[in-house]
């Protein structure tokens, strides 16, 4: 199967998201498979698609402070999106034979792009599959299949399946942790179960070095790709449709 690699240019959390959406369209649609990279910028808190986060989080705080915030069309808890890498992959669940597989597979490939910067990367064990969605950022614990450093989760991930293909996109911590989500949760003040990059490695790892990284292991894994520097007109006309639901309060704060 053909595959595009999308460096793409920060964009808001609405923004994103419909992209990432428009991905999945394409992919069960037209059996494309596609690896985007990509920023956000404002910085912005994502919310789990069936994340209650009105009695959740404290949403006076979040608008005094003026937090850019979205839903995602995926699962899981909270994400405070700042400096890290962003991936998303959507393809036919055929490409790796099902969503466990897949899991798999992506974070294999990250974990491996993870060592090639000089970490010494593993994959939490898989009885540790599904967690209880509580309070707290998406990074509280590594879920089977995760990647950890040091025992502290770096990368946190969700997946969405549409008819035969399926969307995963997750975080790659570069230089800020989730301190911010525990905080919006009132959680008492603990030792952080993540930790980025920068951290864990002792220098700063740029966005630039991590994708490189991650487009080196990915090529390993899915074969050449076709590189793209800004969005195709297909994956722009079909994010559009999805932007409005993206960006409505109706959508970010339904629960």
């Amino acid at each position: 199967m053909r595959w595009t690699l999308l460096i793409d240019a920060p964009r808001p959390g609405w923004a994103n998201m419909a992209v990432d959406a428009a991905l999945l369209d394409l992919a069960a649609g037209e059996g494309a498979g596609f690896l985007r990279l990509y920023r956000w910028e404002p910085h912005c808190l994502s919310f789990g698609r069936h994340e209650p986060a009105l009695r959740r989080y404290d949403v006076e705080r979040i608008r005094s402070l003026e937090l850019d915030c979205v839903r995602r069309p995926t699962g899981g808890r909270a994400v405070w999106h700042a400096r890290e890498l962003t991936y998303a992959v959507a393809a036919p669940l055929a490409a790796f034979g099902g969503l466990r597989e897949a899991y798999g597979a992506i974070h294999g490939l990250l974990a491996s792009a993870l060592k090639s910067l000089g970490a010494h990367p593993l994959l939490a064990p898989r009885s540790s599959l599904t967690p209880r969605v509580s309070a707290g950022p998406c990074f509280a614990a590594p879920v089977g299949g995760e990647v950890t450093v040091g025992g502290r989760k770096v990368i946190g991930s969700a997946q969405l399946r549409q008819h035969d293909a399926f969307l995963q996109h997750g975080s790659l911590l570069l230089e800020d942790g989730q301190d911010l989500v525990r905080s919006l949760a009132g959680l008492p003040e603990e030792p952080a179960a993540e930790a980025p990059l920068s951290v864990l490695l002792g220098r700063t790892v740029s966005f630039p070095e991590a994708a490189a990284a991650a487009v080196e292991c990915a090529e390993a894994l899915l074969g050449e790709m076709e590189r793209l520097g800004e969005l195709p007109s297909p994956v722009a006309a079909a994010a559009r449709h999805h932007e409005e639901r993206f960006r409505s309060a109706a959508w970010t704060w339904q629960r």
